[in-house]
């Protein structure tokens, strides 16, 4: 098992279930201290290669996935693996795309998507999911994660 996230890692949120995901703009430099063991970016195109293992989103700023589908299945990956290695999820200045992928995330936890919202603007960004379709996009999550078919 990986080390898991310290405590005080910036922008680090702990989910109710004991989970902790970092959220990052990716504008920035990475911050001190540890490093993410996964991530999942949250961009308009493909990041360089790091050290760490990492997947892609397709995902234009102040929009959605391009393909929610696989969106919500690499979120819920992230959240899958989150109790056991250190999982970031990232995008340009990490407040939109990332709020909005942390809320997702939220509903794994089984949060309603206002709930969501909520949480994270209030535990990570407050400005987190920018846009009215952003906000629709985790109502989409919530009705795929709820309907059974464990797919979100």
């Amino acid at each position: 098992m990986t080390e898991l996230w310290n405590a005080d890692t910036p922008k680090l949120i702990h989910l109710p279930s004991g989970r902790m995901i970092r959220g990052r703009g990716l504008r920035y430099d990475l911050p001190e201290g540890q490093t993410p063991t996964f991530a999942v970016h949250l961009t308009d195109h493909e990041q360089p290669s790091s050290p760490w293992e990492s997947i892609w989103v397709p995902w234009r700023d102040f929009w959605l996935p391009a393909d929610p589908m696989d969106a919500m299945r690499k979120l819920r990956l992230a959240y899958e693996r989150a109790p056991s290695e250190r999982v970031e999820v990232c995008c340009g200045g990490g407040v939109g795309r990332t709020g909005t992928a942390l809320s997702a995330i939220c509903v794994f936890e089984g949060m309603d998507p206002k709930e969501a919202v909520k949480w994270v603007r209030q535990n990570y960004h407050p400005r987190a999911v920018e846009v009215p379709w952003q906000r629709r996009f985790i109502h989409q999550v919530f009705a795929a994660d709820t309907s059974g078919s464990g797919q979100a």
